[in-house]
């Protein structure tokens, strides 16, 4: 079984956690005298091409959003010109700590689906890893603790090592398959995400009043989703939602529209029970399935933009900050810390 002797590593990171991996097994790498190189998908630098020999292992890492890769990431495997070499592909999903235990998360079609894209390209698919770091999605929860993050940096760590073994000498290593079942049942989700939720999500930031318009968040941003419109930082539909501008702004002023959510929700319920109940009560149910999304996304975009407008206006940015949970020091912000030492 012939040993793998040279690795190159492409990583898409929003908080760090894809990035971490990435280091984690160059480390790896290096202490066996294997020579890695590691790339940035969001960079877009065109000088991986040079590095990959027909002997190279590619290793694909990054984040699971929607059960899926997104769409950065697919676009990015999608790129690749037709060849026979081995690959592997990570992920990073949102993982808790309980008790003495880190809580799976669920990878849905990004395997399958990148699997599908890359072998018809003729490249050989040896294995499917995914690994439970620290969960950023700080529009849901508030951010994991510090004693939670470290527990979870060395399990990975550790689980590194296991997999980096493997790999290096020429073994498969599909530890993807114990979660099979479940990740093809909420296939429907992933798709719906793909589909329709990711765009709902990139509507969901704002810069609240503490915004000193230093751009970071603009420069910093992988898919170049935000721009300045009236002086604040605007997020447009091609947002990933990987959450790198709202844990990465130095004042915390990027926060997620929890009070908006709620009254665009409320209008299209009743919107929908008084159109489809007292008017149209008849209409089949892909009828009522496409114009109540139809509905939400006008209420969307257009009460975006208002508070967009609105947020000029010191008393309305307040009032929308208290209605998020994110404008509480409670709920934290989150992003890896690259230079944390495990034992």
């Amino acid at each position: 079984m012939k040993k793998n002797e040279k690795v190159i590593i492409f990583y898409f990171s929003g908080t760090g956690n894809a990035r971490m991996i990435a280091s984690w097994f160059s480390k790896c790498a290096l202490e066996n005298n294997t020579y890695c190189r590691i790339f940035d998908i969001a960079s877009k630098n065109d000088l991986y091409l040079k590095e990959i020999d027909s002997e190279s292992l590619i290793i694909i890492i990054s984040p699971i959003h929607g059960f899926n890769y997104p769409k950065i990431t697919l676009d990015f495997i999608r790129s690749f010109q037709k060849g026979n070499n081995q690959v592997v592909l990570m992920n990073t999903r949102a993982g808790m700590k309980i008790g003495n235990m880190i809580t799976p998360g669920l990878t849905g079609i990004a395997f399958f689906l990148s699997s599908f894209i890359l072998k018809k390209k003729g490249y050989n698919i040896i294995g499917r890893i995914p690994f439970d770091m620290p969960s950023n999605w700080l529009s849901i929860h508030p951010a994991p603790r510090k004693e939670a993050i470290r527990f979870i940096y060395e399990k990975n760590y550790h689980r590194i090592q296991s997999h980096f073994g493997k790999l290096y000498l020429g073994k498969t290593d599909f530890a993807s398959n114990r979660d099979i079942i479940q990740d093809l049942l909420i296939s429907p989700i992933a798709l719906a995400y793909y589909v329709v939720g990711r765009f709902f999500l990139a509507k969901s930031y704002y810069a609240s009043s503490k915004c000193n318009n230093c751009s970071l968040c603009i420069r910093q941003c992988p898919v170049q989703a935000i721009r300045m419109i009236n002086a604040r930082p605007f997020w447009s539909l091609k947002c990933e939602s990987c959450m790198k501008c709202m844990n990465y702004c130095p004042l915390q002023a990027i926060e997620t529209t929890h009070g908006l959510w709620l009254v665009i929700i409320v209008l299209t319920s009743t919107v929908c029970t008084f159109l489809f109940h007292d008017l149209l009560p008849n209409v089949y149910w892909i009828i009522r399935f496409l114009v109540s999304n139809i509905i939400l996304f006008t209420l969307l975009l257009v009460l975006y933009r208002i508070q967009h407008w609105a947020l000029r206006n010191k008393f309305i940015a307040k009032v929308i900050s208290l209605t998020s949970l994110t404008h509480y020091k409670f709920w934290g912000r989150y992003k890896a810390n690259q230079n944390h030492t495990v034992q």
